[in-house]
């Protein structure tokens, strides 16, 4: 079971970063500019290095799902759609970097209620998968670093939104859906 969970993150993680790179090319064209780039490849790094833990950390622990999975795979799943809502929302504006278009503000799907989904994913994810396979050491330590990461990462994105489009007056919760 690990290596087809394992197998299926990488794919989906490939068929991300092949979306990016093609609308990164759409963006720019329509006159994106680019920010963040100092902490980008540390976001890389940790996604890339995250894998690998979990990979390794789960062989370790006897490549076995946790007695939780009955709750926590439906939950990975749900987070998944969660995932694609975001993506196919964002449609060209997707992207692993944070690229702006001068007066573009995405307000659809689950942009509606929260300013940042595609990080509550990323969050979740980076807890859930661990937890499936009872790799806890990776679950706290990439969770911590992830959010470190988002702690630099967020601001930049909000700064670089408020200077090129109307982003101050989006005012929507950052991650959990107002009342």
């Amino acid at each position: 079971m690990l290596y087809v969970f394992f197998l299926f993150i990488v794919c989906m993680r490939v068929g991300e970063l092949l979306i990016a790179k093609r609308n990164e090319r759409i963006v720019k064209a329509m006159g994106a500019k680019e920010f963040g780039q100092a902490h980008y490849r540390w976001i890389v790094l940790l996604h890339v290095a995250f894998l690998f833990s979990f990979f390794i950390e789960a062989l370790m622990k006897g490549a076995t799902l946790s007695s939780w999975w009955p709750f926590l795979l439906p939950l990975f799943f749900a987070v998944q759609l969660l995932r694609i809502w975001a993506l196919f929302s964002l449609g060209v504006f997707w992207n692993t970097k944070i690229l702006v278009v001068p007066n573009v503000i995405v307000q659809k799907g689950p942009y509606r209620f929260l300013r940042h989904p595609n990080y509550v994913v990323v969050v979740l994810e980076i807890l859930l998968i661990p937890l499936l396979f009872r790799a806890y050491i990776t679950a706290l330590v990439f969770s911590l670093l992830n959010a470190y990461l988002l702690s630099i990462r967020i601001p930049v994105e909000e700064r670089a939104l408020a200077m090129l489009t109307n982003y101050k007056e989006f005012n929507r919760p950052r991650f959990f859906p107002a009342k």
